[in-house]
């Protein structure tokens, strides 16, 4: 048996056993903790997206593309890979850089959300967010939308036709009142409208190239994983054509499927792009097919969905890229493409941190972001529709009520028709759908005009995605007026001139719209806190941006906290010459008791407020002039809560070997025994 009396002997008698017992102490006591690695073969992948901060030490190496067919922007994401892992004790690896200061990164053996937890203890971390597969915004899987074989063309109806586009009439009151508009302008092909989706058909009788006498653009496809992307291009690539998204039971049994693509997902493609780029533009008055809100816009195709979706770090790239901001390694989006409007029918759960930081950039480009709020049967707007900067809408029935399947709540800015099909049966037609052009092929498209076709009362369209796209459409028609007016004046027009929900006219039984209510999925009268400011009136809006007289709020600062003071001004509001302003008029709504201040009234153009907590307000201008004239405007002001205090400084403790799932340093019994004994020993060496 082993005696410590004997250890001790050996102490004394061999001194130089003391001096290792200091060292063995040292590197017990100051060894840092060992970092946990992945678990070998987990077969999990983390992908986040990171940004680093201005003054990361990381931007400021200088790196060489050191690796064959390696340029630049891949040798520095590549370098800011290795620096992390090397920090961190992970193996990293380098995904696309989307700015200077943000890329992609991977790993395996660990969720992205505990990567996303290890990047952000790094001091030269800004912030750090999971890049999410996001999918189109399409047709609820409904037994009520699944009716009948599909009929080729126009053949199947829908009776009701384009109702989407005419005035409203009799029990059709959601629809946008187009007509009114193109009284006015049919839309400028100075004007671009982004297309961020599955890609286009170029080959559409309805959907051609401008050099072809259409109004699409060349676009770019910014898929960078092979498996979603299925068109045979190894990364991101010039060619915006849609090859079909469609997924198969081998897709999702294949080796390529490296993207979590599931046996739910198994559809027939979408041609989801197509369908959004011919309700914006399709070739209008030519007798061939269908008419589109904004005529004679230009439409520039940015694949970013394909098989299964897409990520939101190829998102947010093609988002940059269309709206004129450099994206590493692709070249610049030429000057006259530049899209004055994105289109975004798409979503998913999440958070907001990387689209706000786009959309802010993209907002200052003075490029409106329209975005469809989802198709989860009533549940939370989903991102990017919630996201700061970002035109989110609702669905509406033919009637005006909250179709059931779209999404809803407080952020929403405005609702549009969304087509529905009442109550059909089987082999029966849809009534009011949203028909718009699409592509005959199941899985892969079929070429030419054979394949050109338009869905009908049998092979339905549905769903916030063909909401959004006649809101963009509408803002395309409002920029080809006054091209000069921003984001901000864009969004306030289309709030000030939206129609008024009904509250009667459906059947009995329909409830209020409520965010909160566990019963959202079912038709509801809409209100103006959980469906936006009222229904799209294309016309008016037009109309309003239009007219002479143009009341625009400003305010200061963007994002307030809670406590800070907030400007309001009315100065930038535009009059006709010779004209003076007779007067100002202020209110304040939807303050959820978070805003109480006395409003200015005559002449007085600016105020302010403060905020007690978090939460959002709105706030209404109407502007009369003395003519007699009158414009509105309204905004709305999130209000973030307070920073904390800032926490009292603690002592750094000594740090302490921890258990390890990877191997490395272990405390347990035996090492505090050793760890005793040789404290002990040293004392008794001294004493020698």
């Amino acid at each position: 048996m082993f005696h410590t009396n004997s250890l001790a002997r050996s102490f004394r008698s061999a001194p130089w056993i003391g001096t290792a017992a200091v060292f063995l102490l040292t590197a017990v006591l100051w060894s840092p903790p060992a970092l946990a690695q992945p678990a070998a073969g987990s077969g999990l992948t983390a992908r986040v997206i990171v940004k680093f901060k201005e003054d990361a030490s990381l931007l400021r190496k200088q790196v060489q593309a050191s690796k064959v067919g390696e340029d630049v922007f891949e040798a520095r994401a590549r370098s800011h890979a290795d620096n992390l892992s090397t920090r961190l004790g992970l193996k990293l690896r380098a995904g696309r850089l989307l700015t200077e200061r943000s890329q992609v990164l991977l790993a395996r053996g660990m969720t992205s959300d505990q990567l996303v937890q290890r990047l952000s203890t790094q001091a030269d971390v800004e912030y750090a967010v999971v890049d999410q597969r996001r999918k189109i915004n399409s047709a609820p899987n409904d037994p009520l939308y699944a009716v009948g074989p599909a009929i080729s063309g126009l053949t199947g109806g829908p009776v009701s036709g384009q109702w989407y586009l005419r005035a409203p009439n009799g029990t059709v009151r959601s629809s946008i009142n187009a007509e009114a508009a193109w009284n006015i302008t049919t839309g400028s092909p100075s004007v671009v409208v982004a297309v961020l989706d599955s890609g286009v058909r170029f080959d559409h009788v309805d959907l051609k190239r401008v050099s072809e006498g259409g109004n699409l653009l060349d676009g770019y496809d910014f898929i960078t994983n092979n498996f979603i992307a299925n068109d045979g291009v190894s990364g991101r690539d010039s060619d915006a054509s849609d090859p079909g998204d469609g997924v198969t039971a081998a897709d999702v049994a294949s080796t390529d499927n490296d993207v979590g693509c599931e046996s739910s997902e198994i559809s027939n493609s979408s041609w989801h792009g197509t369908l959004v780029a011919g309700l914006i533009s399709a070739t209008s008055n030519n007798g061939v097919g269908m008419a589109s809100v904004g005529r004679t816009v230009r439409v520039l195709p940015v694949r970013v969905l394909g098989r299964c979706g897409g990520f939101d770090s190829d998102i947010i790239a093609g988002m940059r890229w269309a709206a004129g901001l450099s994206v590493p390694g692709i070249p610049d989006n030429p000057g006259v493409n530049r899209a004055r409007v994105l289109n975004m029918s798409l979503g998913g759960g999440g958070v907001c941190t990387a689209y706000n930081d786009a959309v802010s950039e993209i907002n200052g480009r003075g490029v409106v972001v329209v975005a469809s709020a989802g198709n989860s049967a009533g549940q939370a707007v989903s991102v990017p529709a919630k996201c700061a900067g970002v035109i989110g809408v609702t669905g509406l029935r033919h009637i005006g009520t909250k179709v059931g399947f779209s999404d809803l709540g407080p952020e929403i800015s405005i609702s549009a028709p969304g087509g529905n099909c009442v109550n059909i049966g089987a082999n029966e037609p849809c009534l009011y759908p949203i028909l718009s052009s699409s592509n005959s092929g199941r899985i892969a498209p079929v070429l030419g005009v054979a394949g050109s076709i338009y869905t009908d009362a049998f092979d339905s369209t549905v769903g916030t995605s063909f909401s959004a796209p006649l809101v963009a459409g509408t803002a395309a028609l409002m920029l080809s007026v006054r091209p000069e007016i921003t984001p901000a004046e864009v969004l306030s027009q289309l709030r000030a001139t939206a129609r008024p929900f009904p509250s009667t006219g459906s059947s009995a039984g329909i409830v209020q719209c409520n965010a909160l209510s566990s019963n959202n999925g079912e038709e509801c009268y809409c209100n103006t806190s959980t469906c936006g400011a009222g229904m799209l009136d294309t016309g008016a809006a037009v109309a309003a941006v239009n007219g002479l007289l143009l009341a625009v709020i400003t305010s200061s600062p963007n994002a307030p906290i809670a406590g800070q003071t907030v400007s309001f001004s009315a100065n930038s509001s535009s009059l006709a010459v010779g004209r003076i302003v007779q007067s100002y008029s202020w209110s304040i709504s939807s303050s959820g008791g978070i805003v109480a201040t006395p409003l200015p009234t005559g002449m007085a153009s600016t105020f302010a407020v403060t905020p007690t907590g978090e939460g959002r307000f709105s706030v209404t201008l109407t502007v009369v002039d003395n003519s007699g004239a009158s414009s509105t405007s309204s905004q709305t002001v999130t209000v973030a809560p307070a920073p904390a205090p800032a926490p009292a400084p603690v002592p750094v403790p000594v740090p302490v070997p921890t258990s390890s799932g990877g191997g490395g340093a272990t405390t347990s019994l035996y090492w505090l025994l050793g760890i005793a004994l040789a404290a002990w020993c040293l004392s008794r060496t001294h004493r020698v």
